[in-house]
């Protein structure tokens, strides 16, 4: 997508025509966001870097940066009703900012390149620009002023935020710079996970199902038809414990790693299969210990993908996370595996 399709309309200005894109989001843009979230054409959702205008800016207007991932882009525009202002957009190669901030694409370089790309500097008499909070990490606002005269002013951390921050004179309250991962923003992120996760479940699922028909006697059809469907019931409540249950219950879970976290979740989700089902009560105990073994480092592994989606980790303890908890994950999964086999010929 190119500024020509977000474009209503566009503003005559010393170096050229700049689009003017509404303040408010279409049936279109909304289906976009709609698709993105399920992961349908998240890595080309994207608009053109460069400048855009909203409502009827002038050489007064404030101007704030964004990055070309349309959903961020969408989301800023659309609390912009009332607000005449001015959109820089970057070339974050269609990452959100917070991610491309962390990546070094929403970053001091960029920013510059981009003020200069534009001639910003005839465009407006002053010289700030609002940049997103969570951006912060990757632009160094003394190089930008060095470089372009711009002062960069570290915005609210959402977009809703942004008519207070400017008419109380770009000032931030307390509750502006607090990022809060609430129930909705969980929710937001579950689509992606599920959808990226579900094709390694799915498969997971197969081989366990046609691996159950094997025994001391040979292979029995019949009795991969049941095992199997136990085996299946097992891993999609482990993927479905770590994707969905975790994220939905993440400040109700003990523990403060998302590993741990996803360790946890599964434990009352097996204690209940295995009381009240008659199908898991005659299991052989070494299949119980295989089943718990392999759930819980499914249901870690995939609540562990939420790291990078949440505002409770750092980089540095995603990190420290994953190399404590990836060989856990590993062993318990292979341990739980090679019992799971032998349990086929008890």
């Amino acid at each position: 997508m190119n500024g020509k399709e977000v474009a209503i309309d566009y503003i005559d200005a010393p170096i050229g025509k700049i689009p003017i894109v509404p303040a408010s989001l279409n049936f279109k843009d909304k289906l976009g966001a709609w698709n993105v979230r399920w992961t349908f054409g998240r890595m080309s959702y994207t608009v053109e870097p460069g400048l855009y205008a909203v409502g009827n800016p002038d050489t007064d207007s404030p101007v704030l940066v964004s990055a070309n991932y349309k959903l961020s882009f969408d989301s800023l525009r659309r609390e912009l009703k009332d607000i005449s202002a001015w959109i820089l957009v970057l070339d974050t190669r269609g990452i959100n900012v917070w991610c491309a901030a962390g990546k070094g694409t929403f970053g001091t370089d960029e920013l510059i390149s981009k003020i200069n790309e534009t001639n910003l500097q005839q465009i407006v008499n002053h010289r700030r620009l609002i940049v997103p909070q969570l951006g912060a990490p990757g632009v160094a606002a003394h190089l930008v002023k060095k470089a372009t005269g711009f002062k960069v002013l570290y915005g609210p951390i959402k977009a809703v935020d942004l008519k207070s921050f400017i008419n109380s004179g770009y000032k931030t309250s307390p509750e502006m710079r607090q990022a809060r991962f609430n129930m909705l923003d969980r929710l937001k992120v579950i689509p992606v996970e599920v959808v990226q996760g579900f094709k390694y479940a799915a498969l997971l699922s197969i081989v366990f199902f046609f691996l159950s028909g094997f025994n001391s006697a040979g292979y029995s059809v019949a009795q991969m038809l049941s095992t199997g469907f136990i085996a299946v019931i097992c891993l999609m409540l482990a993927f479905i414990s770590g994707t969905i249950l975790t994220p939905l219950l993440l400040p109700f879970i003990p523990g403060r790693a998302f590993s741990l976290k996803g360790f946890n979740i599964i434990i009352p989700v097996f204690i209940l299969i295995f009381y009240f089902s008659t199908a898991f009560q005659e299991l052989h105990v070494v299949e119980n210990v295989a089943w718990f073994l392999l759930m819980t480092s499914i249901s870690s592994f995939f609540a562990m993908n939420f790291t990078g989606a949440s505002t409770y980790t750092s980089l540095s303890g995603v990190k420290k996370e994953m190399r404590i908890a990836v060989p856990l994950q590993i062993v318990g999964f292979l341990s739980g595996f090679i019992l799971w086999i032998i349990g086929r010929f008890i």
